[in-house]
């Protein structure tokens, strides 16, 4: 492989295979996700996409009796032998289902992260918080009642505050767990202009139900069932000419 295509991978997964005690949730996937570029994780619940999802920034360092043989590979460096896991969420932020802005003010939300890692200055948090609000498209919205407790924000609102609040400490990669699943189908529509948007200087990774979503917004999908990972191709491939019948069978509605 030339420099300039390995260059190219963000995100390598390499044999990975995750156990829960003796129940084996991925059974060795590997795939390569570039910088810059949407990539959809799809498949019936319980097919391992989420669980996937959460071994890029190691959230499943949190469940008990879980047990990771493989490799994930972060600008060619081991997440879970390379890197402090400290560092790996700031360069790895993450949405999740549900909205969940702290019980504070939006402005303090935002700040928080910054905060965290040392930035004490009202006047450059000042800068990154209107920043995060402007490029998660939501200062507009927010920016007179900056004071105001976040959880008033609607559902919508709150999903795009996360956003923000992730892109407050200037990560690399946004992982997004079916982020508009609780949403109505404006707000999902405003989710999916703005990751349109953010993949200019982001890479992103979403897990969704919602096939219409991945067509709409992704670069290349990943067809995950029952912990394996199916088929890996460009999305327009996935949709329109799969190579596998059981992708096929799923993208055309026959089960899910």
């Amino acid at each position: 492989m030339s420099e300039n295509s390995e260059s190219k991978a963000k995100i390598e997964v390499q044999h990975l295979n995750l156990f829960y005690g003796s129940f084996q949730a991925l059974k060795d996937v590997s795939l390569s996700m570039e910088d810059k570029q949407v990539t959809a994780f799809i498949g019936p619940s319980g097919c391992g996409k989420s669980t996937l999802l959460k071994t890029i920034n190691r959230m499943n360092d949190l469940i008990e009796n879980c047990r990771i043989d493989g490799k994930v590979l972060l600008d060619g460096k081991d997440v879970y032998a390379d890197i402090n896991v400290n560092t790996l969420r700031k360069r790895v932020g993450m949405m999740f289902q549900k909205p969940n802005p702290f019980p504070m003010s939006i402005y303090d939300n935002i700040a928080y992260g910054p905060r965290t890692h040392g930035v004490k200055a009202k006047s450059v948090l000042d800068e990154i918080v209107e920043k995060a609000l402007v490029d998660a498209a939501l200062w507009n919205e927010v920016k007179d009642r900056l004071k105001k407790d976040a959880t008033g924000l609607s559902g919508g609102q709150q999903q795009r505050l996360c956003i923000a609040r992730a892109l407050a400490v200037e990560p690399e990669v946004l992982l997004m767990d079916e982020p508009t699943s609780a949403l109505d189908p404006i707000s999902t529509a405003k989710i999916e202009e703005l990751t349109l948007e953010l993949k200019k200087n982001y890479t992103i990774v979403i897990v969704t139900h919602n096939m219409q979503q991945a067509k709409r917004i992704s670069d290349k999908t990943a067809f995950f069932l029952l912990g394996e990972m199916v088929e890996f191709d460009t999305t327009d491939t996935i949709f329109t000419a799969p190579h596998d019948t059981r992708t096929a069978d799923y993208v055309c509605g026959r089960f899910g």
